[in-house]
């Protein structure tokens, strides 16, 4: 029989019709013998390599019937020790470079298990109480089963993302199959965790994230995991101080006027700043743009307020408060907005979904204890400024209500402000979203150092010697124009 090397797949197996066509086209080197009876058409990459890639494929030629299980029902992958759990009519051990195949002695498949190309992916519920039944060590330091505390954790994320119906019934689902899998302690055990998240029992606890949720704050696990990282850095680095020339009188006035007319051009409520100006004068609203022009009269009305901006929160419930009543006068001419009122619909910027509405306090909540352990004023305001906008608590308006924010930091410590001109948009939100989507602090750190320093070589003892210095640095230009900012010479 011949056979049609490019229809083969990555893995297949030889038998009597196929093995002396096989042993040819292995003998000249056109495909691997990588296991008992198991083939591969991949002759360039490393065989460990391909097992561990193709290790679902593996198992459905090598353990036909059988029910992927425990540890592995639950991580989808490969152990970190190398190993794979499946559970079968018999118990055996198949080592392929590097991957070990165990199967133990076990139920077969139960209402709800998957078919997948003649093997079973075991359901969730099964898989939750697989891993709860005792496990003993094995050689390499491994549990077949995720440590209780892991069990919490996917449990309270179930909830987080699925709510509370979905993990209801998956408590039902687990109540019917337990008996056929001999599982009923594990199952009481389940129940306990599921109702202690559910508030509705007292179990103990090990998962921080799930013990938010017995306290009825939970929390969003990811996106505080990217405000600690920005933290990490931002604790272990050195910053500059720059002190603000603008503290009190005309200047403190005079940079209250480009904080808030930059804060809402790069948010997309653009006036000419001539026209800007005389708004915040003039405190007349254009007939034409209402909402814009109360845009940029409500940010002005926070940012310049200097008993607003010189308070800080000292408890989460101060924080929360204080975001809350900052945005509610930003937003005061957007009623459609809800102003100072937290979201009740998950929100979206492009791809990025931001946190869910009932995780917002407890986020917010969570990542504040970070800020308060910070001493410099400088990542102090980035801390809260990027969780702020991590989290997105509100329908519109958080970028404006994150940035005032990071600047009442920074003026409480009579710091320079951070603003961001709107030629230098671009450079913010990439450092935003490399923060955000790849870990990476640095850039952001980068660019609001940049911005801070931008600020603080301005002279803002007037609006018009202040604008023309913005002028000559392209502080005005659209980024599409292919500007940049330049950071003003030091008389």
């Amino acid at each position: 029989m011949a056979l049609n090397l490019k229809k083969l797949p990555i893995l297949f197996l030889s038998d009597s019709t196929t093995s002396v066509a096989i042993s040819r086209e292995a003998k000249a080197g056109r495909i691997r013998k990588i296991g008992p009876r198991l083939y591969t058409s991949n002759t360039s990459d490393d065989p460990a390599y391909i097992i561990r890639q193709n290790w679902l494929q593996a198992l459905t030629l090598l353990f036909p019937g059988c029910v992927v299980s425990n540890r592995t029902a639950l991580e989808s992958r490969v152990s970190p020790a190398g190993r794979v759990y499946v559970t079968g009519d018999y118990a055996r051990t198949l080592e392929l470079h590097g991957t070990k195949f165990v199967q133990v002695k076990g139920s077969p498949p139960v209402e709800g298990d998957t078919p997948l190309l003649g093997i079973f992916m075991a359901s969730r519920a099964r898989a939750l109480l697989e891993n709860l039944t005792p496990s003993r060590e094995r050689s390499g330091g491994e549990l077949k089963n995720l440590p209780r505390e892991m069990i919490e954790r996917r449990l309270a994320e179930l909830l987080n993302v699925e709510k509370e119906d979905s993990v209801n019934r998956l408590r039902d689902q687990a109540r019917q199959i337990a008996p056929l899998l001999g599982l009923e302690k594990e199952f009481d055990e389940l129940d306990d965790l599921i109702g202690t998240l559910l508030r509705t029992r007292k179990a103990t606890l090990a998962d921080p994230v799930a013990k938010a949720h017995q306290l009825g704050t939970p929390y969003d696990p990811h996106a505080l995991e990217r405000v600690e990282t920005l933290w990490s850095v931002l604790a272990s680095m050195p910053h500059n101080y720059r002190p603000t020339n603008a503290g009190t009188g005309t200047p403190f006035y005079t940079v209250s006027f480009f904080d808030a007319y930059f804060s809402n051009y790069i948010e997309g409520t653009r006036f000419k700043v001539d026209e800007a100006k005389e708004i915040v004068d003039s405190g007349v609203i254009p007939a034409i743009r209402p909402a814009d022009g109360h845009d940029i009269l409500g940010t002005y009305r926070v940012v310049s307020s200097l008993e607003n901006m010189r308070r800080t929160p000292k408890n989460p419930d101060e924080f929360i408060e204080l975001l809350q009543s900052r945005h509610a006068d930003i937003m005061v001419g957007r009623p459609d907005k809800r102003p100072g009122e937290f979201k009740e619909e998950v929100n979206y910027a492009g791809a990025t979904r931001f946190v869910d509405p009932d995780l917002v306090r407890g986020t917010l909540s969570q990542g504040f204890s970070l800020y308060k352990s910070l001493e410099h004023p400088f990542a102090r305001a980035l801390l809260i400024m990027f969780l702020v906008a991590e989290v997105h608590p509100f329908d519109d308006g958080n970028g404006r209500a994150a940035r005032a924010m990071m600047n009442s930091e920074l003026i409480t410590a009579e710091e320079t402000r951070i603003i961001i001109p709107s030629v230098f948009r671009n450079e913010y939100v990439a450092s935003l979203k490399r923060m955000t989507n790849h870990l990476q602090p640095e850039s952001f750190i980068s660019v609001m150092s940049f911005a801070q320093e931008f600020v603080s070589r301005i002279s803002f003892d007037s609006y018009a010697s202040a604008r023309v210095q913005m002028e000559g640095c392209n502080a005005f230009d659209d980024p599409a124009d292919d500007k940049r900012l330049l950071q003003p010479s030091i008389s």
